[in-house]
């Protein structure tokens, strides 16, 4: 299955139940009063962090994720039962981002964050009885769900990274310092994805991570640089493998250091050991580097094997004691709005708990009954709203199933006119 590391997907939290309207009724008690209970709330689609998956493909099949919706209240004061949370697991390190912004940065097994939250239910009946209305004859209907659009990245979490161009030997030294089984091929961009593996030495363990060969330009986007350079903002230190057979491994070297300063200048202030790997092809490995700095390894001879575990182990502790400890975090946001108007075919649409909820309530044959309610939309904001998004007087204006003219107490364009 193909790797994949960032992804759009369509998330709906379950709509609430309805409340119920029921009146009581049994033999010989003509006048039993209201008994509708609440609608259940809906479900919420959670995504929670796991150690055990590695990437996100399992959304290319799933771009939809729906949870359940409440159930509606019944009669004798029961109440709907609770749609189920969609709980999705995604890998460690994941980033999720909607229209707004960043909404979580999940990091560490367990991590959780609430990606769309379930509707309330609707109140029933019996909750709106009191001395001016006894016997209530309507009930809330229950809240949509939050539906989102969301972009998920992968961001691999790891101890220390390889990175460098392509075909410099990162694969090769991975599958000797742990039990990874990356392809290995002498070709470049044999490495397409990330590849992790748990190095040991003496009593430490670190994870280190095979980062996809830079190219120059590859803070700009050249060669998918974008999708391999953020999988190395996690790391705490860096390790830059240069072949050390390449014609000019110093500019090599200085290649890889500016495409990560260009793409995060905190980057190159990560702890870092240059690796010269392939010493096995030069002459002379120790001259070849020294002008770079590094340490000379070859995978094919083993030589520097056993000082580079020594040297990772020691370049993993500065870098866990300088970066700050992983941790989740989840962008809190205000509520959501008491009402939303929306332009429809030949009008408006308003949608709101509240809103709604008055208009079922109100005998719009009552002139005093509409006034009141007009006086509540005005109060409420609604009539504000709706001129501001450019509703004129004689607009058709939509609430639930009730089709109302819009006959502000100013109108509008008289006060653009005044303008």
């Amino acid at each position: 299955m193909t790797f994949v590391d960032e992804i759009d997907v369509e998330v709906r939290a379950g709509r609430g139940g309805d409340g119920s309207a029921a009146m009581r009724s049994e033999p010989y008690k003509p006048k039993g009063g209201p008994e509708g209970g609440d609608g259940g709330r809906g479900g919420d689609v959670v995504f929670r962090a796991t150690r055990n998956l590695h990437d996100l493909a399992w959304f290319a099949d799933h771009p939809h994720l729906r949870a359940e919706p409440g159930t509606p209240g019944a009669r004798a004061r029961r109440d709907g039962g609770n749609g189920k949370d969609l709980v999705v697991p995604v890998p460690d390190g994941t980033v999720v981002f909607d229209e707004h912004g960043l909404v979580a940065d999940l990091v560490g097994e367990g991590a959780e964050a609430v990606v769309a939250a379930g509707g309330r239910g609707g109140r029933g009946n019996t909750r709106f009885a009191g001395p001016k209305n006894r016997v209530p004859r309507t009930a809330e209907a229950g809240e949509e769900g939050e539906e989102r659009r969301l972009h998920v990245e992968l961001r691999t979490v790891a101890d220390l990274g390889l990175v460098g161009l392509p075909n410099a030997g990162k694969s090769t030294l991975l599958a000797k310092l742990t039990a990874a089984t990356p392809k290995i091929a002498d070709y470049p961009f044999t490495t397409l994805t990330p590849n992790l593996g748990v190095a040991e030495a003496g009593d430490e363990r670190f994870v280190v991570a095979d980062i996809p060969g830079l190219v120059e330009g590859a803070h700009e986007g050249k060669g998918l640089g974008h999708r391999f350079l953020r999988h190395i903002t996690r790391c705490r230190a860096l390790v830059i493998v240069v072949d050390l057979s390449s014609p000019d491994a110093p500019s090599d070297l200085e290649t890889v250091r500016a495409e990560l300063h260009a793409y995060d200048p905190e980057l190159a202030e990560r702890p870092s050991l240059v690796v010269g790997a392939k010493a096995d092809l030069v002459e002379a490995p120790a001259r070849a580097a020294d002008a770079i700095r590094g340490l000379p390894v070859s995978a094919v001879t083993g030589e520097g094997l056993e000082l580079l575990a020594m040297q990772l182990e020691q370049l993993s502790r500065p870098g866990a004691a300088q970066l700050p400890p992983r941790a989740s975090y989840v962008v809190l946001r205000p509520g959501r709005p008491r009402f939303t108007i929306s332009r429809e075919s030949g009008g408006w649409r308003v949608v709101g708990r509240n809103v709604e909820r008055w208009v079922h309530e109100t005998d719009l044959d009552d002139e005093r009954a509409l006034a009141a309610l007009q006086r509540k939309l005005i109060k409420e904001g609604v009539e504000r709203q709706l001129a501001k998004a450019g509703a004129r007087r004689g607009d058709e204006i939509r609430i639930s199933d009730r089709t109302f003219e819009f006959l502000p107490e100013v109108d509008p364009a008289d006060d653009r006119r005044e303008a």
